[in-house]
């Protein structure tokens, strides 16, 4: 792994920073095993927080991020998905930023998704907030890895053709990773991904970090302290 202060000059620069063999293979086999038996043939789920291993998984990222300066000692856990690419299930995602966040807010219109609330809030709140996608497999270049357009963090919110010009000018980089890696990325971050090419399972747990309380009367639907909806811990 390279120093902390290079992981951290490359998350502030490029908007991503691969961690490599950042957790036990002990904890992923418990999560991979628990996550198969909750959701079954289902792709994914993006209100995994509450269980029991994400929660492992959260508190000790949480813990070796602050320890290395990636990310804010105050942060907590607001979101845990889990994106499952199996060979029956295997599906591409198109260029695009990560502009929606699990949260409600007066006056601020909302879709609802698994049952919970999601919003586009100020560029300022999604610059406030850190990805950190784990990996339960190893994920090289057939399986469908992230493509990610370095820097694009830094444009703001940007519109689908604005995107597409930034890819061309900058072009993608490819973020391959091995089981147990965390790619750290900033959600205003451009990424897409292409179906796999080849049969194989591509398991990921996309976390999202953030500060406890938002501005703007924002409120998150839930964080990692205590596991309880955020409008009945005010």
């Amino acid at each position: 792994m390279t120093s902390a202060d290079g992981q951290a000059a490359r998350l502030r620069q490029r908007g991503y920073a691969l961690l490599p063999g950042l957790l036990p293979s002990g904890l992923l086999d418990e999560v991979a095993q628990a996550l198969d038996d909750r959701l079954g043939s289902s792709a994914g789920s993006r209100n995994l927080l509450a269980q029991p291993q994400c929660i492992a998984i959260a508190e000790l990222l949480q813990t070796k991020l602050a320890a290395l300066a990636l990310l804010d000692a105050s942060s907590v856990a607001v979101q845990c998905t889990l994106f499952d690419k199996t060979p029956a299930r295997n599906w591409l995602v198109a260029l695009h930023q990560d502009t929606s966040i699990p949260a409600s807010g007066d006056g601020m219109p909302a879709v609802v998704k698994e049952g919970e609330p999601y919003l586009q809030p100020p560029d300022e709140v999604l610059q406030s907030l850190l990805a950190v996608r784990v990996h339960l497999d190893d994920c090289g270049d057939d399986a469908g890895p992230l493509r990610v357009v370095p820097g694009s963090h830094r444009a703001g919110r940007l519109g689908e053709a604005a995107a597409q010009a930034l890819r061309a000018e900058h072009g993608e980089a490819v973020c391959t990773a091995a089981r147990g890696d965390a790619l750290l990325m900033r959600p205003l971050l451009l990424h897409a991904s292409s179906r796999a090419r080849s049969p194989q399972r591509r398991r990921v747990l996309h976390f999202l970090f953030g500060p406890a309380r938002l501005p703007h009367g924002l409120v998150w639907n839930r964080t990692m302290a205590g596991m309880q909806p955020a409008h009945q811990e005010n």
